[in-house]
């Protein structure tokens, strides 16, 4: 499930990309099938980045010098990279989880090149908010969601560390409702015949990307989007 658009991301030839929480790699990876450049994905939960390689190796090409794939542990606090070293960071999904994220968004500031591209996504205000109304459980726990985000303010959080905002979208509107129906029935959900029918009908959509449900979930991110996706450009200044 990708929730970076790439076109907006203007992937290069030899960009060095980061992917900053990247859990069981799906841009991390996407970002490798995408252009040769090198792909790094970091995450604290090491079972997660096992997955990470297992998921990647169908799509490695070791006869490609142009591209390489890294994965590793580290801390969003602490990352064991040099200033101005990367060309493009992705941290999706993963700043609601994060007590000190305005630590992660100083670290990003510190590993990206003057100019370079920082790509935000976090879970939108009011499908986000049903979910924590609908079950404590969906958030509380270890490594739950931390925070509500509104996307205003963290814009304006993230162009405090010196970056430009340039475009905003939503995605993943068929996954809000999905979500919704688990919350509402956290406790009987893996009986429940109405989530298990829509829990086929994203598989479905996640594969064969027919155009009906990829002009439906298009047509109605913009209402529904659970996620809101937000691109930077690190000031030259910075």
């Amino acid at each position: 499930m990708q929730t970076v658009d790439y076109k907006l991301f203007g992937l290069k030839t030899g960009d060095r990309v980061l992917d900053l929480g990247c859990g069981e790699g799906r841009h991390v990876i996407s970002t490798y099938m995408t252009a040769d450049v090198e792909a790094v994905g970091v995450d604290l939960c090491f079972d997660d980045l096992k997955t990470t390689r297992e998921r990647f190796e169908p799509f490695a090409e070791p006869n490609n010098g142009n591209k390489t794939f890294v994965i590793s542990v580290a801390n969003a606090l602490e990352l064991p990279f040099a200033d101005s070293s990367f060309d493009k960071v992705i941290c999706s999904e993963v700043l609601e989880h994060i007590p000190d994220y305005l630590g992660a968004l100083k670290e990003i500031e510190r590993i990206l090149k003057p100019g370079g591209i920082f790509c935000a996504s976090v879970p939108r205000f009011w499908p986000e908010k049903l979910c924590w109304l609908f079950s404590d459980d969906y958030h509380a726990n270890e490594g739950g969601h931390l925070r509500i985000f509104k996307a205003r303010q963290l814009r304006q959080q993230i162009e405090s560390q010196g970056f430009d905002h340039y475009h905003r979208h939503w995605a993943h509107a068929l996954h809000a409702p999905f979500w919704w129906l688990k919350c509402l029935m956290w406790e009987k959900q893996e009986q429940s015949l109405l989530i298990k029918a829509y829990h086929r009908l994203l598989v479905w959509d996640l594969l064969d990307r027919p155009w009906l449900t990829r002009k439906m979930e298009a047509l109605l991110n913009p209402l529904l989007g659970k996620s809101v996706v937000m691109y930077f450009r690190k000031g030259l200044a910075s």
